[in-house]
């Protein structure tokens, strides 16, 4: 039993703002139908949040009850799709020791991990690599096949050469077929996974065009497709436009990562669009309503090519502001946020095509070692709570709108 002190208390209140938000999803595979999300035939509006951390604390079963807290508070909030890792390449506490050599401590953590979210009717979104270093990611496959006697001149080799594309194929083939020590189910046939997504926020400094990076996603989209044809595939892109359409590149914050929002997303394999919003971070010195300015034209045209040009759903599927911003206060993170979720609101509702968005992030209490500025524990922050909560209703009554009215988005 845990103490009621002060955390208690905020608890209490919490559980009392978040009660009346809580929606029950779909048993069903989600799909999509033009630019909406469905699942089991109706359509699929939702709240959701990431929690990259949960494969990784899960792999302790003494810290479990972290998993279990979050998803209790996420699914009293009314958040019903979590994006996390599965992936951890190389170095302590991997998943992937070597290629092709896993951890099986590691992986039933990730076990863990689903049959908590199908417990509390979360879908997830689950990432299979990372641009970063942090978790191993491309670089650590670089690595190993440098190590193995490949040529390899930069981490960009990742994307063309062929050992590491294979590494990359094995890894998702040994995921996607992995059976649930937990649930018996495998992971390729659990309708409580969403979405696989390729990498998170892949970037290529060696092609600013993004076509190294599109004949990537092409490739690596049908493999996933040819293993697994029952879930939807996005890539992890944070949205630059590239050289498909000059004039987009207007909307970039002042450069390009080599990744092409347009072409990249054209094709066909991949599912839903997605986008991240960090005015923080690509904006640095710039006053809180240029910042905001600049997510609302973000969301705005990425949300109008979704609709107009791909004709596929789009997920704005990271924002945040960080406590570590010169300059923080909660009450500007809060308008931040209310003006995001507004935002999110108002493309669902007055022409469809969004399912939701996903905020960065969410966290247990306990877990300082993991924060990163945009950490939120639900329990110590009844505020930042009621203002999800608020969303998540807000999303769920237009969920409700639209499946007895069809033509509400027409």
């Amino acid at each position: 039993m845990k103490s009621t002190g002060v955390c208690g208390v905020l608890s209490l209140l919490v559980v009392g703002l978040f009660c009346e938000a809580q929606v029950v999803v779909g048993s069903g595979f989600v799909a999509t139908k033009g630019t909406e999300f469905i699942v089991d035939g109706s359509p699929f509006l939702f709240n959701g949040f990431n929690s990259f951390w949960m494969m990784t604390v899960a792999s302790q079963p003494s810290q479990r009850s972290k998993i279990s807290d979050v998803f209790r508070d996420a699914a009293s909030a009314g958040l019903t799709v979590c994006r996390t890792w599965a992936f951890s390449d190389g170095g302590d506490q991997a998943l992937q020791m070597s290629p092709g050599v896993y951890n099986e401590a590691v992986f039933q953590g990730l076990d863990f991990v689903i049959s908590e979210a199908r417990k509390y009717g979360v879908k997830l979104i689950l990432s299979l690599s990372n641009n970063y270093k942090e978790f191993g990611g491309k670089a650590q496959y670089v690595k190993w096949a440098r190590s193995a006697g490949v040529e390899i001149t930069s981490d960009d080799d990742f994307y063309t050469n062929s050992a590491v594309k294979a590494y990359y194929k094995n890894h998702v083939k040994k995921v996607l077929t992995r059976i649930n020590t937990f649930t018996r189910i495998a992971y390729k046939d659990d309708s409580t996974i969403m979405a696989w997504e390729l990498m998170n926020e892949p970037r290529c400094q060696a092609d600013s065009s993004g076509k190294t990076v599109n004949g990537w996603v092409q490739e690596m989209a049908t493999y996933v497709k040819s293993v697994d044809n029952k879930h939807l595939v996005e890539i992890g892109m944070e949205g630059f436009y590239g050289d498909s359409i000059p004039d987009r590149t207007q909307y970039n914050p002042g450069y390009k990562v080599g990744t092409d929002f347009v072409a990249n997303n054209q094709i066909k394999e991949i599912d839903f669009t997605t986008i991240h919003a960090y005015p923080d971070l690509w904006l640095p010195g710039q006053n809180d309503n240029a910042q905001m300015a600049f997510v609302q034209r973000w969301l705005t045209s990425h949300w109008t090519d979704s609709r107009t040009i791909l004709k596929k759903p789009l997920v704005l599927s990271e924002f945040g502001k960080s406590k570590k911003d010169p300059g923080y206060s909660k009450s500007a993170r809060d308008i931040f946020m209310n003006t995001v979720y507004a935002n999110i609101y108002e493309l669902a509702r007055s022409g469809g095509g969004i399912g939701g968005g996903l905020v960065w992030q969410i966290m247990a209490q306990g877990m300082e070692n993991y924060g990163d500025g945009y950490d939120i524990v639900l329990s110590q922050n009844p505020l930042m709570a009621a203002i999800i909560s608020q969303q998540s209703r807000k999303m769920t009554a237009l969920e409700h709108a639209s499946s007895t009215n069809p033509h509400l988005h027409g």
